[in-house]
C-alpha cells in the first residue's frame, strides 16, 4: 500500500486521459485546470515516468500513460462497484430542487407524481423560497429562479419566454363579456410584479384603472387562492393558469396574454462539481416542464 499513489492524482489522470483535456477533467471533477495539472505532475514525479504529451491545444497519453491507464481505470471501476454494492448507488439517490414557492407548489409538485412513475428510484426533495433572489444555500442540487437572468456568481440557463394571463373564478368569468370589463373586478396585485396590470391594460389599449381597487399579496400562490375564493382577478403565468383551468379551479376569461418580463432560469453555480446522472435526469425533466407552455 505504501507504493500506491494518491487517489486524487489517479482520478485526475483517468479523467484527463478519457477527456483529452486538463480543463475538461477539472470541470468534471470540480477542480481547476491548474489543480489537475499539478495532480498529473505529482503523479509523474511519483512514478518517474511522463504520462502525457502536452501541446497548446490538447494532451495525449505517452506509451507509459497508455499502459498505466487500463489498470488505473479498472481499479477505480472496481472501487465504484464495491462501494455501490455495499452502500447503495448515489446515482439514483436524493436530488434536492429549490424553486420559488409558487413554482414549487403550482408547477413542480403537481408534475412530480408522473415523473416518479418514470423514475421510481429517484428521491426528490423540493424546497421553496418566497423571494427569487434569496442567497444560494449549500446542499441544493438544482436551483430554479424567476427573474431577469443575472445573478452574481452564477450562470443562468433560460428555460423559455413566460407569458401572463388573467384568471378568476369561473362564476366571475361568466359575468365578463370583453377584456375591457376586467377593470370592473377587484384586481389582485402581486409584490414584485407591480407593472403587470399596467402593461396588460396597455396591451388592451385601455386606460389604467384606479390602483386602489384591489388587494396585494406577496406570492402568486396567494393570488391564486384569493382568485379561487372569488376575490377578484389575478395575472399569473400562463403555464400555471392552464393547469388550474384544466382542474376547474380558475378560468382564463380571455385569450389576451403579454410577456411576463421575467423568465425562469436553471442556475449553475460557478465552479460547481460535476452533476450526477440523477441530477442530470431531473434537470432534463425540468427543462421539458418549464420549456414549453
Amino acid at each position: 500500500m505504501k507504493s500506491l499513489p494518491n487517489l486524487l492524482w489517479l482520478r485526475s489522470f483517468e479523467a484527463a486521459s478519457r477527456l483529452g483535456s486538463f480543463t475538461a477533467a477539472g470541470a468534471e471533477l470540480g477542480l481547476t485546470q491548474a489543480a489537475v495539472s499539478n495532480h498529473i505532475s505529482a503523479l509523474e514525479t511519483r512514478l518517474g515516468h511522463v504520462l502525457f504529451e502536452r501541446t497548446t491545444r490538447k494532451v495525449g497519453l505517452t506509451e507509459s500513460g497508455r499502459a498505466y491507464l487500463q489498470p488505473v481505470r479498472k481499479a477505480l471501476q472496481d472501487l465504484a462497484v464495491s462501494t455501490e454494492g455495499l452502500f447503495g448507488s448515489r446515482s439514483s439517490g436524493t436530488v434536492t430542487i429549490r424553486a420559488p414557492i409558487s413554482e414549487a407548489v403550482l408547477i413542480i409538485a403537481p408534475a412530480l407524481a408522473e415523473f416518479q412513475k418514470v423514475q421510481p428510484d429517484l428521491d426528490i426533495r423540493l424546497l421553496s423560497a418566497i423571494w427569487a433572489d434569496t442567497v444560494l444555500e449549500t446542499g441544493i442540487d438544482i436551483e430554479i429562479r424567476l427573474g431577469a437572468g443575472t445573478w452574481p456568481g452564477c450562470q443562468a440557463e433560460p428555460f423559455g419566454t413566460e407569458f401572463i394571463v388573467p384568471v378568476c373564478h369561473p362564476e366571475l368569468a361568466k359575468s365578463l363579456n370583453s377584456p375591457n370589463e376586467l377593470s370592473e373586478l377587484p384586481l389582485i396585485h402581486i409584490l414584485g410584479f407591480d407593472d403587470h396590470w399596467p402593461h396588460f391594460f396597455e396591451a388592451l389599449e385601455q386606460e389604467r384603472p384606479d390602483n386602489t381597487k384591489g388587494v396585494t399579496v406577496d406570492t402568486t400562490l396567494a393570488a391564486v387562492e384569493w382568485a379561487a375564493a372569488k376575490g377578484g382577478v389575478a395575472l399569473v403565468l400562463e403555464r400555471i393558469a392552464l393547469r388550474l383551468a384544466e382542474a376547474g379551479r380558475l378560468e382564463i376569461p380571455f385569450g389576451t396574454r403579454i410577456p411576463s418580463g421575467q423568465n425562469h432560469y436553471l442556475i449553475h453555480r460557478d465552479r460547481t462539481p460535476s452533476r450526477s446522472p440523477a441530477v442530470q435526469t431531473v434537470e432534463n425533466w425540468l427543462r421539458g416542464l418549464f420549456g414549453g407552455n
